[in-house]
């Protein structure tokens, strides 16, 4: 059976393939077996290393949950102001007004392009030499404000190549019903839009996630990674501290991935229709636009 992408594979080809497959599956394997006993020679899978996770809450109360909380409100923090902001400068930047596009552009383009680890180096230092914030919460400013400058101007990008990828006739057909501007953004262009950026949102959002790590390895800030090594140091188990950490991370990036795969279905499932009714109160608010009443032939609902 052929397809519009491909042709049907031929019998040489399928036994090609079941070999590479055979091989890969071997590889793999091979190296899985390899690990493990290089692990185990090295005295990584004793189970006194292991034991702290499994038996006692000691390093879940003391160090990884205390750890996991600091990460859990850099992100929050982070996403919370970055996502709105990230919208501002999106928009901003398809403004037909000069003074508001090329100031948000060089925003964006100028925080893009320095690393977020930079960002909150000059964060710490700022906060430090400017500010009377107290010692203990320079390293959490630092690290939310390198996340928001860095994540906002990607999410700015995000928010406008979402905009632009939607059909011109969808706002020309809006300015033609009488719409503003400012309506034909926040009414026709965003809500159509934001399905198609959720993905690439979300991707950025794990990307918040995983930056809080950061702070940890360079500004003593206590998230979990930091909390880690921490750990490391009381218990002596490098493999088995990383090791739960990396499923914790793995846990939370999935479950914001899962959320947001589900969120997106959501919103297309929500705006299947056989066709929009336009009611008298919608009528009325294109007539407070200076919009003319419907002709006779208008599907208007009473």
């Amino acid at each position: 059976m052929s397809s519009i992408l491909y042709d049907a594979q031929g019998p040489r080809a399928k036994r090609r393939n079941v070999l590479f497959t055979g091989i890969f599956v071997v590889a793999l394997a091979a190296l899985m077996w390899w690990v493990y006993t290089s692990l185990d020679d090295k005295g990584q899978l004793e189970w006194s290393l292991w034991k702290p996770f499994f038996s006692g809450t000691e390093a879940w109360s003391t160090y990884i949950w205390p750890g996991l909380q600091n990460t859990l409100k850099a992100a929050a923090l982070a996403m919370i102001i970055a996502l709105p902001l990230g919208a501002v400068l999106g928009i901003a930047r398809l403004s037909d007004h000069v003074w508001v596009r090329v100031p948000a552009s060089i925003v964006v383009e100028f925080f893009r392009a320095i690393p977020v680890l930079v960002l909150m180096i000059f964060g710490l230092a700022l906060y430090a030499n400017y500010t009377n914030v107290s010692t203990d919460d320079r390293p959490l400013y630092a690290v939310v404000t390198g996340l928001v400058l860095y994540n906002a101007s990607v999410l700015a990008e995000i928010v406008r190549a979402g905009i632009l990828a939607l059909p011109k006739g969808q706002s020309e057909a809006a300015v033609a019903i009488g719409l503003r501007k400012n309506q034909v953004m926040r009414l026709i262009l965003l809500p159509q839009s934001v399905t198609a950026m959720l993905p690439a949102i979300v991707s950025q959002l794990v990307v918040i996630v995983k930056d809080t790590a950061l702070g940890g390895a360079v500004l003593t800030f206590p998230e979990l990674l930091a909390s880690a090594n921490t750990m490391i140091g009381y218990y002596g188990n490098t493999i088995a501290s990383f090791t739960v950490v990396a499923v914790i991370f793995i846990a939370l990036n999935f479950s914001l991935t899962t959320f947001a795969s589900w969120l997106e279905g959501r919103l297309r499932r929500s705006k299947k229709s056989t066709g929009a009714v336009v009611g008298v109160e919608m009528i009325e608010d294109l007539e407070t636009v200076g919009h003319a009443p419907p002709g006779p032939g208008s599907d208007i609902k009473e």
